[in-house]
């Protein structure tokens, strides 16, 4: 089995704490050479410029090559391009382009005014500079807002022919859940390369709360797993699954891991040392 090539998600923090966690999350990481790391919004766009600090900072202190979340929420259309120019002007050439979710305060999403309509139409804008890869989400399990797996990866195609270089999932408890997936878009044309994300276990509770908000479906199996393992077994036992995940993808013929490290460096730093990932030693 080879060794992956990895990639990372941290979150912008919103305090003094936060911004502690996050360098050391990013200083613990970075020495493992991932491709690129992201960075998120939060819900309805409300860390935009937290998100354009920390994006810059990882790129400034920590040489990584940083992948920075955009979404249409909150924003017109040249709003958003002004941030797309800034990001530019900083020196980061990639960009997770998003839907997003609904703003604060709204029970649903809708199209600012004045801004893009959908991630296609954001994709398609981004994609007409011709100086920024354009990474976008998949599905393989059906996003809360579609009636099937089927739309998701039609809607996927639409997206990479509107200009995405490539696609990181929403995570999955099986393998077989990724490899259905990226078959089908497989046989509806789309040969851009698709990153499998991975939620290693911080909390079985957090993560059940997650997995429910974004249509992520919890087997049984896991279920009583981490029922039989109670408090003081869980995190060994996250360790466990999430290499045998990992494992079971790489065997199966993936070759990069997006990992959802929510700023807490040390399960996914023994899930990559166990699937033999070196070191190339210290972060600046």
């Amino acid at each position: 089995m080879t060794t992956p090539t990895v990639s990372f998600e941290f979150f912008p923090p919103r305090n003094l704490d936060a911004s502690f966690r996050l360098w050391d999350t990013a200083r613990a990481l970075a020495p493992l050479g991932p491709d690129f790391v992201s960075v998120t919004y939060g819900a309805g766009g409300t860390t935009r410029q937290l998100t354009h600090e920390a994006v810059t900072a990882l790129s400034n202190h920590y040489g990584l090559n940083v992948a920075a979340h955009l979404t249409c929420v909150d924003a017109s259309r040249e709003e958003t391009m002004q941030i797309v120019d800034e990001y530019a002007a900083a020196g980061v050439r990639e960009i997770v382009a998003l839907r997003g979710d609904a703003a604060q305060g709204q029970a649903t999403w809708s199209a600012h005014p004045e801004g893009f309509a959908s991630s296609v139409e954001l994709i398609e804008a981004i994609a007409k500079r011709g100086d920024i890869a354009i990474r976008v989400g998949a599905y393989p399990e059906p996003h809360p807002d579609s009636p099937d797996t089927a739309a998701d990866v039609a809607f996927l195609k639409r997206k990479v022919d509107a200009g995405a270089t490539s696609a990181i999932t929403q995570f999955f408890f099986d393998a077989d859940t990724f490899f259905r997936f990226r078959d089908a878009c497989a046989a509806a044309g789309i040969s851009t390369p698709i990153l499998p994300g991975i939620l290693p276990i911080q909390s079985w509770t957090g993560a059940r709360k997650f997995a429910a908000r974004c249509g992520t479906s919890v087997p049984d199996w896991a279920v009583a797993a981490f029922e039989a393992a109670g408090k003081e077994g869980e995190a060994a036992l996250a360790q466990d699954l999430c290499v045998k995940l990992c494992r079971d993808l790489l065997a199966g013929g993936a070759e990069q891991l997006h990992f959802y490290t929510l700023n807490k460096p040390d399960l996914t730093l023994a899930v990559c040392r166990e699937l033999g990932v070196a070191e190339k030693g210290l972060a600046a």
